[in-house]
C-alpha cells in the first residue's frame, strides 16, 4: 500500500491560478482536493499503461505523525477503480 502526502498543495495551486487566485485558497478553492484530483488522473493513466489494477482513494482526515504513525479518522472524498479492459 502506498500513502502519498502532498505537502505543497497551496503552492501548486497558487502557481496554476496566480496571485489573486492564491488569496482565495481555503475560501473558495480546496487546494489539497484539486491537487489530489489531478494526481489521481495521472496515476490512473500510468496504472493502465503498466497493466496495474488498483483502487485509488482521495481521503480527508489522516495526518502523518513523524515517520511511524498515521492518525485517522478517514473520510473518503473520491474513489476510483482502475480496471483493464
Amino acid at each position: 500500500m502506498l500513502v502519498i502526502e502532498v505537502t505543497n498543495a497551496r503552492d501548486v495551486v497558487r502557481q496554476r491560478i496566480g496571485r489573486l487566485g492564491g488569496r482565495l485558497i481555503g475560501k473558495v478553492v480546496d487546494a489539497e482536493a484539486q491537487v489530489e484530483k489531478a494526481l489521481i488522473q495521472e496515476l490512473e493513466t500510468a496504472f493502465r499503461d503498466f497493466g496495474i489494477e488498483a483502487r485509488i482513494f482521495s481521503i480527508d482526515g489522516p495526518q502523518m505523525i513523524g515517520r511511524s504513525h498515521l492518525e485517522i479518522p478517514v473520510q473518503v472524498r473520491e474513489e476510483r477503480q482502475v480496471r483493464l479492459s
